[in-house]
């Protein structure tokens, strides 16, 4: 299959890795010209996986001076440049699988409705898991869960990615996989905060199963279903992000929690973190199909100086609801309220 894969950082060098693997021709397409040069003298991306050298079945180009038709094209850019990333795409693009995990900063849109509006003409889904970018490089087992709502479309996706060190699955929820993916940054972030604050394994337990139930509840209400986010690509990636030191949303809340400001994060991190950024995005989620959601409030409100980590946690721990509050299901219909 002829690939093109939008974006040429960490996230979109590993699967560009992972495809050519596959037996797959691939694409590789950015928009830095000296990051493009460095990718062809040296075939490898010594700014993001240095060590790492890419096949030959890998070629790599300017975004603005390729239009080539692709059987099947890969977004992985952060979220705030999906739009206008796609929107610069020329050629034939009849299948898109976006790989970007975060909501559009203003709209709240998922990612695969922005891709949808710039491609009205392709088939459009979303991949998501436990998939951190230099362990899939090294080879080491993780699975995937692929959503389109075209049958067809997600099984050739499937097969397309699936190999022995990358198990995919599939699924006609786009709504739960995105939700799950773009809202486990956030609770990575804030998971990240609390080990910053000293805090110990009952916190950061409490924390994420409370942050997964806000989730669940938002996602329900959305029309996603909540065994999207007891699965891969819900609980698998919110465990892999919010417990592992690769993990930049983690990376960032620990160093907000040790005292640090979100600029000053994100300087020593030196990549987008796309927790900070939907972190907010969450917030006119919550508001629009009124959902209420102290968890990510209290994240979004350390993010951007509002509220002092610390300050947050009490008012969390001293809210008054009594009930769990989980969302109920209906065994008979799988529909929760």
């Amino acid at each position: 299959m002829n690939v093109t894969v939008l974006g040429s950082g960490s996230w979109g060098t590993a699967l560009s890795l992972l495809l050519a693997r596959n037996g797959h021709k691939v694409l590789l397409l950015g928009r830095d010209p000296e990051e493009i040069a460095v990718l062809n003298a040296r075939r490898e991306n010594l700014r993001y996986l240095p060590g790492f050298v890419l096949p030959d079945s890998v070629r790599y180009g300017l975004l603005a001076e390729h239009h080539e038709t692709a059987e099947m094209t890969v977004v992985a850019v952060p979220s705030g440049a999906v739009r206008d990333v796609v929107s610069e795409v020329a050629g034939e693009h009849p299948l898109v699988v976006v790989a970007s995990k975060g909501l559009e900063a203003g709209s709240g849109k998922m990612m695969t409705e922005v891709v949808g509006e710039a491609l009205p003409n392709a088939e459009v889904g979303a991949i998501s898991g436990p998939n951190l970018a230099i362990e899939i490089v090294r080879g080491i087992p993780t699975a995937a869960l692929v959503a389109f709502t075209n049958e067809d479309a997600a099984d050739q996706v499937r097969l397309a990615f699936n190999c022995r060190t990358f198990r995919t699955y599939m699924t006609d929820d786009v709504v739960g996989v995105e939700l799950a993916g773009a809202l486990k940054n956030v609770i990575a972030v804030g998971a990240g905060m609390s080990d910053g604050l000293g805090f110990g394994d009952n916190t950061k337990g409490a924390f994420l199963a409370r942050g997964l139930k806000e989730s669940i509840s938002l996602g329900m209400r959305m029309g996603a279903r909540l065994e999207t986010f007891l699965g891969i690509a819900g609980v698998g990636d919110l465990f892999a992000t919010a417990a592992s030191h690769l993990s930049r949303n983690y990376r960032a809340g620990r160093l907000m929690g040790q005292g640090k400001s979100m600029e000053e994060a994100l300087e020593e991190i030196g990549q987008v973190v796309e927790g900070f950024t939907t972190s907010q995005s969450v917030q006119m989620l919550a508001k629009k199909y009124d959902v209420e959601m102290p968890v990510f409030l209290a994240i979004e409100s350390v993010i951007h100086g509002k509220m002092d980590p610390l300050r947050a946690v009490g008012m969390l721990m001293e809210r008054t609801t009594p009930t769990e509050g989980l969302p109920i299901l209906d065994r008979q219909t799988g529909i929760g309220d």
